[in-house]
């Protein structure tokens, strides 16, 4: 019986182990596509987690500290567990002027997003489909709007609705947050509208539809997810802003929100405590509509995001 002996030539490479086999010859595990190691997965975790903390941390705190009776307990957040309790919410809700300025920046806020949506709407749909000498230069004049500070904007825009005696009313605060509402959801906007097919538009004209009943009764119902985004981002603006309420509105009745919190704070005493609690109770109606609308407002983000 003759034995066969395999000779390999010097230098030749040694055959290569079967796929998935260790020294031993046992089957390894093989990873699949997309999966991640075991240490990947715990940083990745781990980072989440951080960042999740470092976002809760701050509300928690402000929450925290609205719970404490006295205007110094920031100072010492360790006494407020001994002693907490609602005496600061009740009091700014039946000491204070909170419900005036509640309804002041509903009025403020709503009249800002119908009115600076609406513009914003037909600003974006007209730079979507028209093609006018200059529009690529518009969208460009609008955007450079957005790069100057706030400081920089109040004096002459204090100049401006003082000659039109629009200082210390609605209308001239709301007009004020249409200028720098606009510019930014007009480009939102824009994006959207150019997902939505050009052939809509052919079909509204050859149904006899004018340009303007194209974009009412058939742009418009399409792009809603897209005008959500706008007009939370509107009324989040509205809803937040000081600067502007605070040098435009001179009685104390027409005060928003975010002006009233700032009344807490004078040159001679601060009350942490009841700013604390307003901060909350003015944070929690944003937080009702952004957890309602929450779906259409990723909707909108997400399909504006295709074109831009």
């Amino acid at each position: 019986m003759s034995t066969t002996t395999e000779i390999t030539a010097p230098g030749a490479a040694e055959p290569a182990p079967a796929a998935g086999s260790g020294r031993s010859g046992r089957p390894g595990r093989v990873r699949r596509r997309g999966e991640r190691s075991r240490t990947a997965t715990a940083l990745t975790h781990g980072a989440l987690i951080t960042a999740s903390l470092v976002a809760v941390f701050p509300i928690a705190w402000l929450i925290f500290l609205s719970l404490g009776p006295d205007k110094d307990d920031y100072l010492h957040p360790g006494r407020i567990l001994g002693k907490w309790g609602f005496d600061n919410y009740s009091f700014v809700l039946q000491h204070t002027s909170f419900f005036t300025w509640f309804g002041n920046t509903c009025l403020v806020a709503f009249a800002t997003s119908v009115i600076g949506v609406g513009i914003a709407a037909t600003t974006g749909y007209a730079v979507s489909r028209m093609r006018f000498p200059g529009y690529r230069k518009f969208m460009w004049v609008l955007l450079v709007t957005q790069m100057f500070p706030i400081a920089v904007l109040i004096v002459p825009m204090y100049t401006i609705l003082g000659d039109l005696g629009l200082i210390d009313t609605y209308g001239g605060l709301v007009l004020v947050y249409c200028t720098t509402a606009v510019p930014y959801c007009a480009w939102l906007l824009k994006g959207y509208f150019d997902t939505i097919p050009f052939e809509i538009d052919e079909a509204g004209r050859v149904d006899g539809l004018s340009p303007l009943g194209t974009f009412w009764r058939l742009i418009l119902p399409l792009a809603r997810p897209g005008l959500a985004v706008a007009a939370f981002y509107t009324c989040l603006t509205a809803w937040g802003e000081v600067a502007f309420a605070n040098t435009f509105m001179l009685d104390d009745q027409k005060y928003t929100l975010a002006v009233g919190l700032s009344s807490f704070i004078s040159e001679h005493d601060s009350q942490w405590n009841y700013m604390a609690a307003t901060a909350v109770l003015i944070a929690i109606p944003v937080s009702l509509v952004f957890y309602v609308v929450q779906k259409h407002l990723v909707t909108g983000l997400t399909a504006g995001a295709a074109k831009s």
